[in-house]
């Protein structure tokens, strides 16, 4: 296989040391759709088990959709590619397809994520993992926040590193500072796995992804602008928080009568 750059490597162990990803004793579940972004992560994990001082064992997981009838002969190229590099993988059917179309009412990407999530948090228990890793990386992250801005007036995204409490996995995400492009030059002569999803490119994230790159015509540093905003100490000049019913009935009171009314 080809020897993963090392500005790549570089990202990985920023974020790693950064926000504390890895902890000596650990037991990695990779979730390993197959896609560009996933076996850049399980390669990249790998290659950091190798150098790396501290002592964590890696495992996989690719989760079946039963979006397409032949998915699971195409899989085999990703158990080949993880057995090559000493990574145990496993498949496990989630029949989300039905799922989407029972819950019509629900977002297809939202029932997808979510049943997706609980299937790999399952087999995590199971073998003893306590940690998950996921291939989102800096485009996800920065498409996120702005999809969020866009659709909720809020200023969120994922975490690198999250705790989930129910399960007693952590989530972490070692590609946060990792750009979609860098992935697409590394793994072109990969196996990538074509996303059998039914709704690939038709998505509100493809349009954000699009609207990114047209925005950027005319803003060139917008995708680093908002890459910086993502920080908490970004924050500048912002109104307060909205006042609530009764902070409001009473400055109105005031405002009219002189004084405060308690009705």
């Amino acid at each position: 296989m080809l020897k993963l750059p090392q500005v790549i490597f570089s990202k990985i162990v920023r974020a790693v040391v950064e926000f504390e990803l890895i902890d000596n004793g650990d037991k990695i579940l990779i979730g390993v759709s197959g896609g560009k972004d996933s076996l850049l992560l399980t390669y990249a994990l790998a290659t950091l088990k190798q150098r790396a001082k501290k002592i964590f064992s890696l495992s996989a997981l690719t989760i079946n959709p039963k979006f397409t009838d032949d998915f699971s002969e195409k899989i085999s190229a990703v158990k080949n590619f993880c057995n090559e590099l000493g990574i145990e993988h496993e498949v496990r059917e989630v029949d989300i397809a039905a799922l989407i179309r029972e819950q019509e009412n629900k977002s297809p990407c939202y029932t997808c994520a979510y049943f997706r999530r609980a299937a790999v948090n399952r087999y995590a228990n199971e073998i003893g993992a306590n940690k998950v890793a996921y291939a989102h990386h800096l485009d996800d992250a920065v498409e996120t926040f702005f999809m969020s801005l866009l659709s909720s007036g809020q200023l969120t995204t994922f975490q690198p590193k999250t705790f989930l409490d129910r399960t007693n996995i952590t989530v972490i995400r070692p590609l946060v500072y990792v750009r979609e492009v860098e992935i697409e030059n590394f793994t072109r002569d990969f196996d990538v796995l074509k996303s059998p999803c039914p709704f690939d490119g038709l998505t509100n994230r493809q349009r954000i992804k699009n609207l990114i790159v047209d925005l950027e015509k005319d803003f060139p540093d917008l995708f680093n602008h908002l890459a910086a905003a993502m920080r908490k100490n970004s924050i500048g000049e912002l109104w307060d928080a909205p006042k609530t019913r009764q902070q409001m009935r009473e400055e109105y009171f005031a405002l009219k009568f002189g004084g405060s009314h308690h009705v």
